[in-house]
């Protein structure tokens, strides 16, 4: 009883402790809100440029074949079972999430290794017939022999995002190319426009 008595709380305790789990709650919800975290359940393709530095990204998928076809997700998440997927998209989710806040974002997108995989494996997952079939593989030397042990993009680099993949590519984009809600923000708009104003001179 004497151990009891030490642990339990002073009567007092209660209104403190609301307000910092209150606290705590709206930091979270707002973090949620400004992080624009929970888009990242959604497989719309628009939700890629919540990041300023994934337009060119955007644009050179929604001007390639595949936009008929595929969407990010389906090149860039897991599709053999839903758990893997939503794992996979949560734990990708909140690290863009996280750097997009803090403002971390690098200038030039690299896919990761584990990214690396994933894309191949759902290239593989789509174009299995030509993979396999050994009279269409043969049309190009050496590709039915090494089709397992080299990357899709290793012949295939402008698929789908094409040459350009920098932030020069928005100066070759028509700006009504762009939904209203993906154009590519006003202060990022005039930095170009300045730096390439400045490359002119």
């Amino acid at each position: 009883m004497g151990i009891y008595k030490k642990l339990k709380p002073q009567e007092n305790w209660k209104v403190p402790v609301i307000v910092l789990l209150g606290i705590i709650s709206g930091l979270g919800f707002y973090i949620l809100h400004i992080s624009k975290a929970t888009s990242y359940v959604s497989d719309d393709p628009k939700v890629c440029v919540n990041c300023h530095v994934m337009i060119p990204e955007y644009v050179s998928w929604r001007n390639s074949s595949h936009r008929e076809w595929a969407s990010c997700a389906d090149c860039h998440v897991p599709q053999d079972n839903v758990a893997e997927k939503y794992f996979f998209k949560a734990k990708d989710g909140i690290y863009h999430a996280s750097v997009y806040t803090t403002r971390g974002e690098p200038q030039v997108i690299r896919i990761k290794e584990a990214g690396k995989k994933v894309v191949h494996n759902n290239c593989i997952r789509c174009h299995e017939n030509q993979v396999t079939d050994a009279k269409l593989a043969s049309q190009v030397d050496g590709h039915f022999a090494h089709r397992t042990d080299r990357a899709c993009w290793e012949c295939h680099r402008e698929v789908p995002h094409g040459k350009q993949r920098s932030l020069s590519t928005v100066n070759f984009v028509n700006d009504e190319e762009l939904e209203e809600d993906v154009r590519i923000p006003a202060w990022l708009d005039e930095q170009l426009k300045e730096n390439y104003q400045n490359k002119e001179q």
